[in-house]
């Protein structure tokens, strides 16, 4: 997993690199490394946000019952 790829599957996480770091329940240090190239994402990690970006980009949330209105 290259950190660009890295860095797209938080945004469709919509999770921060601490709230990665809170899940992976280890140093956001590490993480901030991972997202720059500076170190190495494991293999097991890649595999997993991999999972779960593309089930968020293929089941994005649903619309129709927002409470806010829309920005348009």
């Amino acid at each position: 997993m290259t950190p660009d790829r890295f860095r797209e599957c938080l945004t469709l996480l919509r999770w921060s690199q601490r709230g990665l770091a809170d899940a992976l329940e280890c140093d956001d240090r590490l993480i901030r490394r991972w997202a720059s190239g500076d170190a190495d994402i494991p293999a097991s990690v890649a595999v997993w946000l991999e999972t779960l970006g593309q089930f968020h980009a293929a089941a994005p949330p649903p619309t129709g019952w927002k409470r806010r209105p829309s920005a348009e």
